[in-house]
């Protein structure tokens, strides 16, 4: 034990940290050996900014009291790499969120960075009233990549900007009020989108985005409804099912319920339906097979239009579609981006149709001082390119099954993963108090699994109306072995909580 604790001291604590063993005196070692961190040959910078206490001082003093941190101790971030994060100490990180399913490509992408530097270089920003090659481009770029007749772009900066237009136009081309989104969405925080989001964390209290009405969402796991063979993934609930194939009782029920809605809370004619088609925020909650589909008749046969919201789910990282909403075999009239779209950089786009975007320009004279400049162009071209090139809506697809399904058999070894569902890259992972009663996993549980898991080298998100599911969306550059540590780590961080829990902690 000497000998092992000399040799522990005698190595650098840097060496430690790029050999992806937590350092901790050798006193405090617990019998659980961390999961040994994937190599990367990426050296990040000497940290010569501000201390951390001094950062701290100035969030506390001169951030808004409304924006919070993850972990007791808040990290501090000073460098990226693809799918490495490194803090103020050189600590690597594997990032499995991206900056909140943002980063798509990459953190500092050389592609990517290349081309931002050299338009940095020749022209910051002109505005939509001149021309420039970059953003048309990109637009026919872009446009090449939707079905017809999504063919006219309107840039803007942001998924809440890009919601709120969408809502706009909504209810320009309609002439009606009316706007139905899931309980459980996450459209934005704007005034107007405020109205179309459904957690209660973001909820305002003061009146917000009037003639907004939410819907039940189909949520297979936590909702009435619901089996083994309702969603589009590889995995399935654990609650039985005894639907006959090609029909989803779940399905039927829960438009059922779509229906009771339209009959009851909004007026005979309606401006339109929101819909992510994963959602988000909530959890990476999918729909049964065949539910938006049918949604999509409903709202059209009441004059309303059809907003596929992807801000989180497009861009590849669903694998098997380059947009979410192709999954469902549906065809929306208006579709959001934002978050991938630029790998980052605030940038979001509007597309419609040229029917609605002529009604659009009759009703509302729209300008945005920033859409579509050049950087943006240039970076979001570069984004494609990268996608295209380097084969990432196909590693979303490899990697990320190859990923859910190893995730999926912690739910038959620890009775609190109450679910594991996904496609691609977009995973969630449900805790619970136990599978039978499928309540969410208390707040405080949750935050240690959180913090276990960060301390040794991981960041998950969190989603969920309890906070209670950890979201995963790592940059889609991610690889398998990537994907081995990181289930490795969540084991090990799901095993020393049960035995907490065996010893009467909680």
């Amino acid at each position: 034990m000497a000998l092992l604790k000399v040799s522990f001291l005698q190595m650098s604590k840097r060496c430690l940290l790029q050999c992806g063993i937590c350092w901790k005196p050798l006193s405090k070692l617990s019998v659980h050996i961390s999961p040994k961190m994937p190599p990367c040959d990426f050296i990040p910078e000497r940290y010569e900014s501000r201390p951390y206490n001094h950062i701290l001082e100035i969030r506390k003093q001169n951030f808004s009291p409304l924006v919070s941190t993850y972990f007791q101790k808040p990290l501090l971030l000073h460098q990226g790499y693809m799918q490495w994060l490194f803090d103020n100490e050189g600590r690597r990180y594997l990032d499995l969120f991206s900056g909140i399913v943002t980063v798509s490509v990459g953190h500092c992408h050389p592609k990517v960075t290349t081309a931002a530097q050299k338009q940095l270089g020749r022209l910051w920003h002109s505005s939509p009233v001149f021309l420039h090659p970059a953003i048309h481009e990109y637009a026919e770029k872009l446009t090449a990549l939707l079905p017809e007749p999504l063919k006219v772009i309107f840039f803007t900066n942001s998924g809440s900007e890009a919601n709120d237009m969408a809502m706009l136009m909504a209810r320009s081309y309609s002439q009606n009020a009316d706007i139905i989104s899931f309980r459980g969405a996450y459209h934005g925080s704007s005034p107007y989108t405020f109205g179309l989001t459904s957690v209660g964390t973001f909820k305002p209290k003061i009146a917000n985005g009037s003639s907004c009405q939410t819907t039940m969402c189909p949520d297979v796991f936590r909702g009435p409804w619901g089996g083994n063979q309702c969603r589009d993934s590889l995995v399935q609930t654990i609650r039985k099912c005894d639907c006959t194939p090609g029909c989803c009782k779940a399905n039927s029920q829960y438009i059922e319920e779509f229906k009771n809605t339209l009959h009851t809370v909004v007026a005979k004619e309606i401006a339109g339906f929101f819909a992510e088609p994963i959602q988000g925020v909530n959890g990476v909650v999918q729909y049964p097979r065949g539910f938006l589909k049918e949604a999509f008749q409903l709202v059209r046969e009441r004059g309303g239009v059809c907003i596929a919201d992807e801000v989180q789910t497009g861009f590849g990282r669903l694998g098997t579609h380059f947009w979410g909403f192709q999954s469902h075999e549906i065809l929306p009239d208006i579709v959001t981006m934002a978050k991938g779209i630029a790998n980052g950089f605030p940038m979001s786009a509007v597309v419609t149709t040229p029917e609605i975007a002529s009604s659009f320009a009759k009703h509302v004279y729209h300008f945005n001082t920033f859409s579509g400049n050049p950087i943006a162009g240039v970076i979001g071209s570069a984004v494609l390119d990268a996608i295209k090139e380097d084969g990432l809506q196909e590693n979303s697809q490899e990697t990320g099954s190859y990923m859910l399904l190893k995730l999926a058999k912690l739910r038959d070894e620890f009775n609190i993963v109450g679910d594991v569902r996904g496609k691609g890259l977009m995973i969630g992972i449900e805790m619970v108090q136990d599978q039978d009663s499928r309540q969410p996993l208390p707040l405080k549980e949750i935050n240690l699994i959180h913090e276990d898991c960060k301390d040794m080298g991981l960041i998950l998100g969190r989603g969920g109306l309890f906070s209670q599911t950890f979201r995963i969306a790592p940059p889609m550059c991610i690889t398998k072995q990537e994907a081995d540590f990181a289930v490795e780590v969540f084991h090990s961080a799901l095993s020393r909580h049960m035995e907490k829990r065996a010893k009467g902690k909680f």
